[in-house]
C-alpha cells in the first residue's frame, strides 16, 4: 500500500471518528434510524478492507437521506457527518467535510433549548 493510500484510510478513519462524535445528536431524535449509525460502520469498514467503494457510497446516499428526514439542524448535520465519511471511501478530501458538519451539529446543539 502506498503513502498515499495510507493517508486516505486515516482520513476514512477520522472521519468516521468525527461522525461517531455527533452521532447521538441524531439518536436523540430517531433512535430507530440506524441509517448514520450504518454509514460510519461502512467507513470503518471500508478502512479495513471489509467493504468495496460501492457499498460505502450506498451507506453515504442513505445516510444523507436520513439528513433529509431530520426535523433539527441539529440532527441534520450530524447525519450528514455519518454521510461524509462514508463518502470518504470514495473521495478522501470528503473527511474535512465530515469533520465541518459534526462541528456544526456540536455548535447547533448548544443553541437548542434544554430539554426538561
Amino acid at each position: 500500500m502506498s503513502v498515499h493510500d495510507d493517508e486516505h484510510l486515516r482520513l476514512a478513519i477520522e472521519a468516521a471518528n468525527a461522525a461517531q462524535r455527533v452521532l447521538f445528536i441524531f439518536e436523540l431524535e430517531d433512535s430507530s434510524d440506524h441509517r448514520p449509525r450504518d454509514a460510519i460502520a461502512a467507513t470503518r469498514a471500508w478502512a479495513h478492507g471489509g467493504i468495496s467503494v460501492s457499498e460505502a457510497r450506498s451507506a453515504a446516499f442513505s445516510a444523507n437521506s436520513a439528513a433529509a428526514d431530520a426535523r433539527s439542524k441539529a440532527a441534520r448535520a450530524a447525519a450528514r457527518a455519518a454521510a461524509r465519511a462514508a463518502s470518504t471511501a470514495y473521495v478522501a478530501q470528503y473527511a474535512a467535510q465530515a469533520e465541518k458538519y459534526a462541528l456544526k451539529a456540536e455548535r447547533l446543539r448548544d443553541r437548542l433549548p434544554a430539554r426538561v
